[in-house]
């Protein structure tokens, strides 16, 4: 059998855990267009901060590949596949035979239309090693630098290069930060912390024009830089599945077995469309944590088990400053809000299961419980959730379900 993953990513990991646990002999190769062994992508902030390393970065070595007999062709670039003959071709004019083919190829950043953007000398995206590399060797210490969006990336960027810049000025068309996972009051409190880190926001504006070096807002504000970061959001990479007719929506579209539409093409990570756990509705979970799950069971699939990946749910887990950030689910339903001089935190249930929160500061404690409360829909009337709501203390839960859960742990 002739295993073949697109994107040496984490979900890539995943899968060919996976097929090794069913299959042993099967041929597996990796293709991947950057020129890294696979990497943790979240950290590359911490890199610009001195808090980590390349090498410390790495997910998988060059010893795992080797012990799960894994062929690496790094720095190359699948255009097409050829799903009648079942092969792929590169982009330097080789081609790649396969039995059963995964589609990791993760998402790029999205440029939006600015004008004279082509004319700006510094200018960089934050998604990738190469993008901080890059970035890194722009900056100075009378760098003014001007990012556009104030989401997770935009915001991890911030962070990654405050102490090594003057200024940073963040902008964005939305009315608070992090508008895509957190409500009004989490994104004040955030804001106030990277405000007093000497961070400045520009919010309910955009850029309208670009000229030497300096930004003209719609507002009419100008704003002088040095160095321009774009981190106003990604798109889904789904060009090898759309041109060769599979289904795509806003990412590419999977069954639970993580299967596509076209017979023996899978998709796993942020390139593909899962089933919502809670509301039942297709979305594009992309965190890391899913993207491993869905890999993970597309290999078994692959190579001929039968598994499910039927739990996927919106999370996410980030810090600034030391100020940190957990959230997960849906907001909707009733709510149970409680706030401390540093934290804050917000848990929303319907139909007396828990389906999500926010939890920010100091009350991001055993959020774990909280999680599994959402994921395994626990009904909340066989707790006592108005003390796990507080404090979510293992003890808290009823008898009954403590010896279930002493009795998993051993």
């Amino acid at each position: 059998m002739r295993y073949v993953i697109v994107g040496n990513s984490i979900a890539s990991v995943g899968c060919i855990e996976s097929i090794r646990k069913v299959d042993q002999e099967g041929l597996i190769c990796v293709i991947g267009d950057e020129n890294h062994a696979c990497y943790a992508r979240p950290l590359i902030s911490y890199l610009l901060q001195n808090k980590t390393t390349v090498d410390k970065m790495v997910y998988r070595d060059k010893a795992f590949y080797e012990s799960n007999a894994v062929t690496l062709l790094l720095g190359k670039r699948v255009e097409s596949i050829d799903k009648e003959n079942k092969h792929l071709a590169l982009d330097d004019g080789s081609t790649v035979d396969y039995d059963k083919l995964l589609i990791a190829t993760g998402s790029y950043p999205f440029i939006p239309p600015m004008k004279n953007l082509d004319s700006v000398k510094k200018c960089f995206t934050f998604m990738t090693l190469d993008d901080a590399k890059n970035l890194e060797k722009a900056l100075s210490k009378e760098s003014r630098v001007l990012i556009i969006g104030a989401g997770l990336i935009g915001l991890k960027c911030a962070e990654g290069i405050r102490d090594r810049v003057k200024s940073i000025t963040v902008v964005d068309l939305a009315s608070r930060i992090l508008p895509s996972i957190l409500d009004e009051a989490g994104s004040a409190l955030v804001e106030k912390k990277l405000t007093s880190e000497g961070i400045t926001f520009i919010l309910n504006d955009s850029v309208r024009e670009f000229f030497n070096s300096d930004a003209l807002l719609s507002s009419g504000a100008v704003v002088g830089f040095d160095i321009l970061v774009l981190a106003v959001g990604v798109k889904p990479n789904v060009s090898l599945v759309k041109e060769a007719e599979g289904e795509v929506n806003r990412a590419i579209l999977i069954d639970e077995k993580c299967q596509t539409s076209i017979t023996d093409v899978y998709a796993a990570g942020d390139c593909c469309e899962s089933i919502d756990y809670i509301t039942k509705e297709r979305k594009v979970l992309a965190i890391l944590p899913n993207a491993y799950m869905q890999g993970e069971v597309a290999g078994r699939n692959m190579a001929g088990d039968e598994t499910f990946f039927d739990k996927a749910m919106a999370m996410n887990a980030i810090g600034f400053f030391g100020l940190h950030v957990i959230t997960a689910g849906i907001y909707e339903g009733q709510e149970k809000l409680f706030t401390t001089e540093t934290g804050y935190k917000r848990l929303f249930i319907q139909d007396g299961t828990l389906v999500g929160y926010i939890l920010i500061g100091d009350t991001i404690n055993r959020a774990g419980i909280y999680t599994s409360l959402i994921r395994n829909k626990t009904d909340l009337a066989t707790l006592d959730f108005d003390l796990i709501s507080e404090e979510p203390l293992l003890m808290a839960f009823a008898k009954k379900e403590r010896a279930h859960k002493l009795g998993d742990a051993q």
